[in-house]
């Protein structure tokens, strides 16, 4: 009888061990390959670097465990791990938000130019439509993800959210008019929305705000989000006068050094906001028919890591 410690005489030990060595291999692969697919299918789900991060780790053990001659297709069967771990992660991310301290805004990435290049991903991944999404189901939100976005087929994505094609189709279509009416009204060009972040860009550094008033929209919204760490907005600033006042004397210490970069945040222009010397803040903007509706200041340590080195999201 063999020992538990003794190696086994088996003849065949070596070649099994070596097969699964080039199956893990054979899995790392693929995974690499699909890694930046993954990660933004986890993010545009979570609003979360940290934990599409961890979705895509669990996605991982469950994906080197997978008898890889059984997959037809290895990003289908990819994104259909991580769309189940997402959508768990998304429901307990639900009962934590409930008890968040202010707004939540989803967190920010620092994103390669030409990620703006892609419209369609750029706008997917915006902080806007991050919020937008924010209002859906989680399985509405992991539908319209996989269908809008990276144009899944409803049989596959009904493999990943457990229902019927047909069950998908209908989801997807409540999703999609949810959006509609929420989603930016008219599409901004790059120039309008680099004007837009140029004028809050001179607000910040000079208290200058006769150009941020004109590119103002009547009904703007500003919110920030310092998670109960960092002083921020309780509650949404509604309107023109009452932003600009916000603007002037309420979101940055004068006192303080401060210096604000242009950078590309969630696939648009950005500014990213340090007082000395130290990062304290991201802004985005939602720019539409010229003018700025929504303005979103990040400055909760916790979702300020993604803002210094770049981020890969693709589709």
């Amino acid at each position: 009888m063999t020992e538990p410690n003794e190696r086994s005489a088996d003849p065949a030990e070596p070649l099994d061990r070596a097969d699964h060595v080039d199956s893990v291999d054979s899995a790392t692969q693929a995974f690499v390959a699909h890694r930046n697919l993954l990660f933004t299918v986890a993010y545009e789900m979570l609003g979360s670097a940290a934990d599409a991060e961890d979705v895509l780790q669990e996605t991982w053990l469950r994906w080197v465990d997978v008898d890889l001659g059984t997959v037809r297709e290895e990003r289908a069967y990819l994104v259909r791990i991580v769309t189940r771990q997402a959508l768990d992660r998304l429901r307990a991310l639900g009962r934590r938000k409930e008890s968040y301290v202010g707004p939540w805004l989803p967190e920010p990435l620092l994103t390669a130019p030409d990620v703006a290049e892609d419209i369609e991903l750029a706008e997917s991944v915006s902080m806007a439509m991050l919020l937008v999404l924010e209002t859906l189901t989680p399985t509405e939100r992991a539908v319209f993800v996989l269908r809008e976005v990276f144009d899944l087929d409803y049989d596959e994505i009904a493999e990943a959210v457990d229902k019927t094609p047909n069950a998908v189709r209908q989801i997807a279509y409540r999703a999609r008019a949810h959006v509609a009416a929420r989603r930016p009204r008219g599409i901004a060009s790059p120039a309008e929305t680099q004007a837009a972040l140029q004028a809050f860009q001179r607000a910040v550094e000079t208290g200058e705000l006769q150009s941020l008033l004109d590119v103002l929209a009547p009904d703007v919204v500003a919110l920030s989000d310092g998670g109960g760490v960092r002083h921020a907005l309780l509650h949404p600033v509604v309107g023109i006068d009452k932003v600009a006042r916000l603007l002037a004397v309420g979101w940055w210490r004068r006192d303080a050094e401060r210096s604000v970069e242009l950078v590309q945040i969630n696939g648009g222009p950005g500014l990213l906001v340090r007082v000395d010397g130290e990062i304290d803040g991201v802004v985005a903007v939602r720019v539409e028919n010229g003018y700025v509706t929504g303005a979103y200041h990040v400055r909760n340590p916790e979702k300020l890591s993604r803002v210094e080195r770049e981020t890969a999201v693709t589709r």
